[in-house]
């Protein structure tokens, strides 16, 4: 795995060892940030369920002026603050050892960009954590929310929470959906 783009282009990103995180792949991480290219300059990203920070770290070398990680896995963090270290951007991230709903309460920014959500497949963890975003303050009408979720993983309770769905990517095994808060919730 490595850094697609920006200031720390093709620098090569330590994963955690064993299947508790599964690395987004080189092809749908280009895909995923052409999608996102106008929200980087400055921006605030969140990267949730963060697993090796590699989303996040990508967000900061193509102009993001900070990103949060929250990841609960030890192995995980330490590997997060590793690549950090090796692409120089320790100054510009946050990492927050705790579960993501947790996690949500220690960020204190106005206004968050770009969410990326990348829960393990399969135990509802979408739903929760956009249930989660729906009641804090810093995710506003101009947030971007991307979850990266299972083909057949249902969006349908979007409404109810005062989200909109945006457009979805799919690709062979997953997809990438996009969220906004909804202009009258």
């Amino acid at each position: 795995m490595r850094v697609i783009a920006g200031t720390a282009r093709s620098l090569p990103l330590k994963t955690p060892a064993g299947e508790g995180t599964r690395p987004t792949t080189d092809r749908i991480k280009e895909t995923l940030f052409n999608m996102l290219q106008g929200y980087m300059g400055g921006c605030v990203f969140l990267d949730l369920f963060a697993g090796s920070g590699g989303i996040g770290i990508e967000a900061i070398s193509r102009g993001g002026k900070k990103s949060y990680f929250i990841e609960n896995n030890s192995e995980a963090v330490k590997c997060i603050q590793e690549n950090l270290k090796f692409t120089k951007f320790e100054d510009r991230a946050v990492v927050i050892k705790q579960d993501v709903i947790s996690g949500l309460n220690n960020i204190f920014e106005k206004e968050a960009d770009v969410v990326f959500i990348d829960p393990p497949y399969g135990q509802d963890l979408e739903k929760q954590t956009l249930m989660k975003l729906a009641g804090m303050k810093y995710i506003t009408e101009d947030t971007l929310i991307v979850a990266e979720a299972q083909l057949d993983t249902d969006f349908g309770y979007l409404g109810e929470l005062g989200f909109a769905l945006i457009k979805e990517k799919k690709y062979k095994t997953n997809k990438h959906v996009f969220i906004q808060r909804r202009a009258d919730s």
